[in-house]
């Protein structure tokens, strides 16, 4: 029972559960019936709208006489291909047929990356000025925009295709800096080899007694131990099996111990595994031997998720409008897949696996679990779970063990997640003196200050540019994705470097720093973010009536058009590397503090690794500090799984930094948008802050 939203001394049952609302008999009618709402199947207030407005038709027999037809949409170069009703956008055919296509903004047709070319049959089309028009003339479309109208192929363009992605803290030297950073390991769930006492008439105790008896030689407190029912199930022939050599595996939490399994045997294959960082582009999963932590196998790939939306915002709205389920199998999709690709590498099994950590930041640990991220987004941003009990593989769906025990790193706020406490666990800040600076640069900067005595951390939402979204050609750092700019100040000839050393196909993050700070430099674009008018270059031309720098020209190019870097992709990067300097400047304001009083300066992130420190301050995305003093880790976050796997005290410190961080909310702070307007010139508003720029 509660009050009515509108008459506040009426008591009712009736409860709109999407706004959270009370409504009284009087008030009784649904207040977004044009919405999707995913309670309304289950809803009383729509069930009483509909009846007071007669609308109960769309519930009667004959609704199959007006149901749309269905048409047949196939997409190459997959092969793929899914009936869908008349009506259906491609963005949502390609989603139900699992096939991925780039979906920045969530389908809201403001990124233009959702590009197909429709090769026979019909699709109703909504003009749109992302697309050139020339690549109208080839059949382009978006496919946010564009719906089903009868059968058609599709082809997913070349600048589209999802190809291998480059990510930091993979490879034979990282895992090589990981071994033997915890010796000897100890794993969440532990694993007891015992040779048991077999029952006699003068020994005449149960099985589950004998066991705990050997438990307890083993020096295992048995004085808090769960046994569950299925593990009483089969006890009786898991003693006998092996002749009373059984191994017990045993979980410890924080107020008592469980046996989750009784194996037949103390000699079996060895136990394995996984260190998990789920990022909201990349996902990466390392096999791990839990016998001297040997690393087995790792593998990498796209998070399944940025179908709908790069942003964990986006990704927020997309599990308001669709159910979190949906999300969390996508999450859970690109997991076991890599876990698959791990353990075929390795030779392994899933049976194999029994320990598990997973590093991501709080909103894609709440879409992996299932559990609502609502209110993350809403004022005042709080999360369900901050801190995770530990969890069973086969409750979550995790490729595993089903009774393989889960550590999820806690987080501290709802912007503030595991990923930067694994990240601060690998590189030990808060064990040491030096004033630090730790940045993970990403869609969602997060920010922390301090060192062994105290620290503050905050997030800046940078939005998705680095990654690609809202950039004509961006692209995250896939194979062919341009990744290092130098321009000749005399011909304006530019020079670049792709991943994988391919044709290229658009720019990713480090390339966009790196071109931007070379058009400074030759004067082609000013400090304000705007094309120099000037010039009489071939490279310097006009795309949509604004200004632009031709990168690659088309013959040079798998698509055959020209990868240009435009005006208002520049605007959508200084308002990105805005938000991420004015994150160090209100941090360190509140604080009390500023740059020349930081010692060390921390890098990670998806592109931390690949990111040229100069070329980064002079745009005035970093601070002007001695280069010294930068350091830059790649993928923190997966080394910090890594221990925490390996070790109960990286488990319980992870936790006390969790604890020990004075979160500081941007949101709602009016000098950090004094700041971010401050950054919003090349490299900043006030020069004095870059004496070696202005020099």
């Amino acid at each position: 029972m509660g009050t009515c939203i509108n008459h506040p001394e009426r008591e009712t049952s009736y409860l709109c559960m999407k706004h959270n609302a009370y409504l009284c008999d009087e008030c009784l009618q649904c207040r977004d019936p044009e919405l999707y709402c995913k309670f309304r199947e289950s809803c009383a207030i729509w069930f009483m709208t509909k009846k007071k407005a007669g609308l109960d038709a769309d519930v009667a027999p004959d609704t199959a006489k007006d149901a749309p037809s269905e048409h047949r949409v196939v997409f190459r170069p997959e092969g793929k291909e899914i009936r869908v009703p008349e009506g259906t956008t491609l963005l949502e055919a390609a989603r139900r047929a699992g096939v991925h296509i780039n979906a920045s903004c969530n389908g809201k047709g403001a990124c233009g990356k959702c590009k197909l070319v429709v090769t026979s049959g019909r699709a109703q089309r909504q003009s749109t000025p992302l697309l050139t028009d020339s690549e109208k003339d080839k059949g382009y479309v978006l496919a946010c925009m564009s719906k089903v109208s009868g059968d058609l192929t599709v082809r997913i363009p070349e600048e589209a295709l999802q190809r291998k992605l480059k990510v930091a803290g993979m490879g034979q030297e990282a895992t090589a800096r990981l071994k033997g950073i915890v010796i000897p390991p100890e794993p969440i769930l532990k694993e007891i080899p015992l040779v048991l006492d077999p029952p006699t008439l003068q020994d005449a105790v149960s099985d589950l007694d004998r066991l705990k008896r050997g438990l307890k030689k083993a020096n295992c407190d048995i004085d808090r131990l769960n046994v569950g029912l299925p593990v009483m199930r089969q006890l009786a022939a898991s003693v006998r099996e092996e002749n009373w050599k059984v191994t017990v595996a045993v979980m410890q939490r924080k107020c008592s111990n469980e046996i989750l399994a009784v194996y037949p045997g103390n000699g079996g294959a060895p136990s394995l595994g996984l260190a998990i960082d789920v990022g909201t582009t990349s996902v990466v999963v390392y096999l791990v031997d839990m016998a001297d932590g040997t690393i087995l196998a790792a593998a990498s790939g796209h998070n399944q998720q940025a179908a709908c939306g790069d942003d964990v915002i986006n990704r927020m709205v997309c599990a308001e409008k669709n159910g979190v389920r949906k999300l969390s199998r996508m999450a859970l999709a690109t997991i076991n897949n890599l876990i698959y690709e791990a353990l075929d590498g390795a030779g392994a099994t899933a049976d194999q696996v029994r320990n598990v950590v997973v590093s991501g930041n709080t909103t894609m640990a709440h879409l992996l679990l299932e559990i609502e991220p609502h209110y993350i987004r809403r004022e005042p941003y709080i999360p369900t779970v901050t801190e995770f009990p530990l969890l069973k593989a086969g409750d979550i769906g995790l490729t595993a063990n089903p009774v393989a025990a889960v550590f999820i790193m806690p987080g501290p706020a709802s912007y503030v997640g595991g990923d930067i406490v694994s990240g601060l666990l690998y590189t030990g800040l808060h064990r040491e003196d030096p004033l630090t600076l730790f940045i993970d640069v990403g869609t969602n900067g997060e920010i922390v200050l301090g060192n062994k005595d105290w620290m503050m951390t905050a997030a800046c939402s940078s939005g998705p540019a680095f990654e690609g979204g809202g950039i004509r050609w961006g692209m995250r750092a896939e194979d062919g994705a341009i990744e290092k700019v130098t321009i000749d100040p005399a011909t304006l000839e530019p020079e670049n470097a792709t991943v994988g050393d391919q044709p290229p196909r658009g720019i990713c993050g480090s390339g966009m720093i790196d071109l931007i700070a070379e058009l400074l430099k030759v004067g082609i674009i000013d400090r304000s973010g705007h094309f120099a008018t000037d010039w009489n270059h071939p490279r310097v031309v006009t795309v949509n009536d604004e200004p632009a720098y031709v990168l690659v020209f088309a013959e040079q190019t798998p698509m055959k058009e020209d990868i240009v870097f435009t005006e208002s992709d520049l605007k959508n990067l200084i308002y990105s590397k805005g938000a991420v300097y004015s994150g160090f400047t209100t941090l360190l304001a509140e604080a009390g503090l500023d740059f020349t009083m930081v010692e060390r300066m921390v890098i990670t992130g998806g592109f931390g690794q690949y990111l040229n420190i100069e070329k980064a301050i002079r745009i005035g995305l970093l601070p002007d500090m001695d280069r010294d003093k930068f350091a830059y880790l790649g993928n923190s976050s997966i080394a910090g799984a890594y221990m925490a796997l390996l070790s109960e005290d990286y488990r319980t410190e992870a936790l006390e930094i969790c604890n020990n961080m004075t979160y500081i909310d941007f949101s709602s702070n009016p000098r950090y948008m004094d700041e971010f307007t401050s950054a919003l010139f090349l490299p900043h508003t006030n020069l004095e802050m870059f004496p070696s720029i202005a020099a």
